[in-house]
Protein backbone atom coordinates (compact mmCIF):
# COMPACT_ATOMS: atom_id res chain seq x y z
CA UNK A 1 0.00 0.00 0.00
CA UNK A 2 1.25 3.25 -0.50
CA UNK A 3 1.41 6.58 1.34
CA UNK A 4 -1.61 7.96 -0.84
CA UNK A 5 -3.71 5.22 -0.04
CA UNK A 6 -3.46 5.06 3.65
CA UNK A 7 -4.36 8.74 3.56
CA UNK A 8 -7.07 8.69 1.51
CA UNK A 9 -9.97 7.88 3.75
CA UNK A 10 -9.50 10.63 6.54
CA UNK A 11 -10.16 13.26 3.07
CA UNK A 12 -13.97 12.62 2.69
CA UNK A 13 -14.13 13.33 6.57
CA UNK A 14 -12.56 16.47 6.53
CA UNK A 15 -14.80 19.62 6.01
CA UNK A 16 -13.68 22.22 3.22
CA UNK A 17 -12.11 24.49 5.69
CA UNK A 18 -9.97 21.86 6.74
CA UNK A 19 -9.57 20.19 3.01
CA UNK A 20 -8.50 24.00 2.04
CA UNK A 21 -5.83 24.48 4.54
CA UNK A 22 -4.38 20.51 3.31
CA UNK A 23 -4.32 22.24 0.04
CA UNK A 24 -2.61 25.12 0.93
CA UNK A 25 -0.30 22.78 2.69
CA UNK A 26 0.34 21.38 -0.86
CA UNK A 27 -1.89 18.11 -0.54
CA UNK A 28 -2.93 16.76 -3.71
CA UNK A 29 -5.35 14.46 -2.55
CA UNK A 30 -7.13 16.90 -0.20
CA UNK A 31 -6.99 19.11 -3.76
CA UNK A 32 -8.11 15.55 -6.01
CA UNK A 33 -11.28 15.52 -3.62
CA UNK A 34 -12.30 19.51 -3.73
CA UNK A 35 -11.70 19.30 -7.03
CA UNK A 36 -14.16 16.17 -8.25
CA UNK A 37 -16.72 17.96 -5.34
CA UNK A 38 -16.61 21.49 -7.71
CA UNK A 39 -15.43 21.45 -10.83
CA UNK A 40 -19.10 20.22 -12.48
CA UNK A 41 -21.45 22.60 -10.86
CA UNK A 42 -18.58 25.20 -12.29
CA UNK A 43 -18.63 23.74 -15.35
CA UNK A 44 -22.63 24.14 -15.62
CA UNK A 45 -22.71 27.55 -14.13
CA UNK A 46 -20.04 28.64 -16.71
CA UNK A 47 -21.07 26.48 -19.83
CA UNK A 48 -24.44 28.47 -19.42
CA UNK A 49 -22.72 31.86 -18.58
CA UNK A 50 -20.50 31.66 -22.07
CA UNK A 51 -22.64 29.19 -23.76
CA UNK A 52 -19.09 27.16 -25.45
CA UNK A 53 -18.29 24.27 -23.76
CA UNK A 54 -14.52 24.39 -24.35
CA UNK A 55 -14.40 27.84 -22.67
CA UNK A 56 -16.40 26.82 -19.84
CA UNK A 57 -13.89 24.03 -19.51
CA UNK A 58 -10.77 26.63 -19.53
CA UNK A 59 -12.48 28.72 -17.35
CA UNK A 60 -13.14 25.99 -14.78
CA UNK A 61 -9.52 24.96 -15.11
CA UNK A 62 -8.80 28.46 -14.61
CA UNK A 63 -10.65 28.47 -11.31
CA UNK A 64 -9.22 24.91 -10.13
CA UNK A 65 -5.70 26.32 -10.81
CA UNK A 66 -6.46 29.51 -8.50
CA UNK A 67 -7.87 27.26 -5.93
CA UNK A 68 -4.65 25.26 -5.88
CA UNK A 69 -2.36 28.13 -5.91
CA UNK A 70 -4.83 30.06 -3.62
CA UNK A 71 -5.60 28.05 -1.30
CA UNK A 72 -3.97 29.59 1.70
CA UNK A 73 -6.13 33.12 0.99
CA UNK A 74 -9.48 31.47 1.16
CA UNK A 75 -11.26 31.90 4.81
CA UNK A 76 -14.37 30.01 5.69
CA UNK A 77 -15.58 32.66 8.12
CA UNK A 78 -16.33 34.89 4.99
CA UNK A 79 -18.85 32.35 3.25
CA UNK A 80 -18.36 28.71 1.54
CA UNK A 81 -15.63 27.62 -0.67
CA UNK A 82 -18.65 27.32 -3.34
CA UNK A 83 -19.56 30.98 -3.03
CA UNK A 84 -15.69 31.68 -3.68
CA UNK A 85 -15.13 29.42 -6.46
CA UNK A 86 -18.31 30.83 -8.27
CA UNK A 87 -17.30 34.38 -7.87
CA UNK A 88 -13.78 33.65 -9.02
CA UNK A 89 -15.43 31.48 -11.85
CA UNK A 90 -18.09 34.72 -12.41
CA UNK A 91 -15.44 37.17 -12.89
CA UNK A 92 -13.81 34.72 -15.69
CA UNK A 93 -16.61 34.25 -17.45
CA UNK A 94 -16.87 38.48 -17.46
CA UNK A 95 -14.15 39.09 -18.36
CA UNK A 96 -14.22 36.72 -21.28
CA UNK A 97 -18.03 37.76 -22.93
CA UNK A 98 -16.33 41.32 -22.47
CA UNK A 99 -13.49 40.88 -24.58
CA UNK A 100 -16.25 39.03 -27.52
CA UNK A 101 -17.32 42.87 -27.27
CA UNK A 102 -20.83 42.06 -28.20
CA UNK A 103 -23.54 38.81 -27.30
CA UNK A 104 -23.08 36.35 -29.41
CA UNK A 105 -25.84 35.67 -32.01
CA UNK A 106 -29.07 33.82 -30.90
CA UNK A 107 -28.05 31.15 -32.91
CA UNK A 108 -24.90 30.13 -30.74
CA UNK A 109 -27.06 30.60 -27.85
CA UNK A 110 -29.37 27.86 -28.88
CA UNK A 111 -26.50 25.21 -28.74
CA UNK A 112 -26.63 25.81 -24.61
CA UNK A 113 -26.91 22.34 -23.33
CA UNK A 114 -28.98 21.58 -20.09
CA UNK A 115 -26.83 19.54 -17.34
CA UNK A 116 -27.18 16.19 -18.69
CA UNK A 117 -30.98 15.62 -19.30
CA UNK A 118 -32.26 12.18 -19.23
CA UNK A 119 -33.08 10.72 -22.69
CA UNK A 120 -36.82 10.88 -22.35
CA UNK A 121 -36.34 14.18 -20.51
CA UNK A 122 -34.44 15.76 -23.44
CA UNK A 123 -37.36 14.10 -25.88
CA UNK A 124 -39.89 15.58 -23.94
CA UNK A 125 -38.27 19.08 -23.36
CA UNK A 126 -35.94 19.90 -26.12
CA UNK A 127 -38.00 22.76 -27.87
CA UNK A 128 -38.85 24.32 -24.82
CA UNK A 129 -35.42 24.39 -23.20
CA UNK A 130 -33.76 25.11 -26.83
CA UNK A 131 -36.55 28.29 -26.59
CA UNK A 132 -35.60 28.93 -23.10
CA UNK A 133 -31.74 29.03 -23.97
CA UNK A 134 -31.91 31.34 -26.51
CA UNK A 135 -34.34 33.74 -24.03
CA UNK A 136 -31.87 33.07 -21.19
CA UNK A 137 -28.68 34.04 -23.13
CA UNK A 138 -30.41 37.24 -24.66
CA UNK A 139 -30.46 38.53 -21.12
CA UNK A 140 -28.45 41.28 -19.72
CA UNK A 141 -24.91 39.14 -18.33
CA UNK A 142 -26.44 40.36 -14.90
CA UNK A 143 -29.36 38.73 -15.11
CA UNK A 144 -28.47 35.35 -16.79
CA UNK A 145 -26.07 34.86 -13.99
CA UNK A 146 -28.19 36.02 -11.30
CA UNK A 147 -31.27 33.68 -12.93
CA UNK A 148 -28.50 30.95 -13.63
CA UNK A 149 -27.10 31.17 -9.93
CA UNK A 150 -30.55 30.90 -7.87
CA UNK A 151 -32.31 28.34 -10.49
CA UNK A 152 -29.58 26.34 -12.30
CA UNK A 153 -27.01 26.10 -9.55
CA UNK A 154 -29.44 26.33 -6.50
CA UNK A 155 -27.69 28.67 -4.51
CA UNK A 156 -29.24 30.62 -1.87
CA UNK A 157 -29.90 33.98 -1.96
CA UNK A 158 -27.64 35.18 0.19
CA UNK A 159 -24.90 33.47 -1.42
CA UNK A 160 -25.60 34.09 -5.08
CA UNK A 161 -25.41 37.85 -4.63
CA UNK A 162 -22.00 37.15 -2.43
CA UNK A 163 -20.95 35.82 -5.73
CA UNK A 164 -21.95 38.68 -7.85
CA UNK A 165 -20.97 41.32 -5.50
CA UNK A 166 -24.32 42.39 -4.38
CA UNK A 167 -26.02 43.40 -1.06
CA UNK A 168 -28.77 40.60 -0.77
CA UNK A 169 -31.73 43.16 -1.65
CA UNK A 170 -29.57 44.59 -4.68
CA UNK A 171 -29.54 40.92 -5.79
CA UNK A 172 -33.51 40.17 -5.19
CA UNK A 173 -34.08 43.23 -7.48
CA UNK A 174 -31.92 41.92 -10.23
CA UNK A 175 -33.45 38.03 -10.12
CA UNK A 176 -37.20 39.86 -9.89
CA UNK A 177 -36.03 41.87 -13.35
CA UNK A 178 -34.19 38.80 -14.64
CA UNK A 179 -37.28 36.52 -14.66
CA UNK A 180 -39.84 39.50 -16.08
CA UNK A 181 -37.69 39.71 -18.80
CA UNK A 182 -37.33 36.44 -19.41
CA UNK A 183 -41.34 35.62 -18.84
CA UNK A 184 -41.23 38.93 -21.42
CA UNK A 185 -39.29 37.30 -23.88
CA UNK A 186 -40.93 33.97 -24.00
CA UNK A 187 -44.25 35.38 -24.17
CA UNK A 188 -43.28 37.09 -27.16
CA UNK A 189 -43.66 40.69 -25.43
Amino acid sequence: MTAEWVSAPAVPEAGEAALMARVAAGEEAAFRLLAERHAPPLLRFADRMLRNRAEAEEVVQEVLWRLWRQAGRFDAERGRLATWLHAIAWRLCLDRLRRRGADLPLDAAAEARDAAPSPLDLASRQAEMAALAVHLAALPERQRAALTLFYHQEMEGPEAAAVLRLDLRAFWSLLRRGRAALRARMRGD
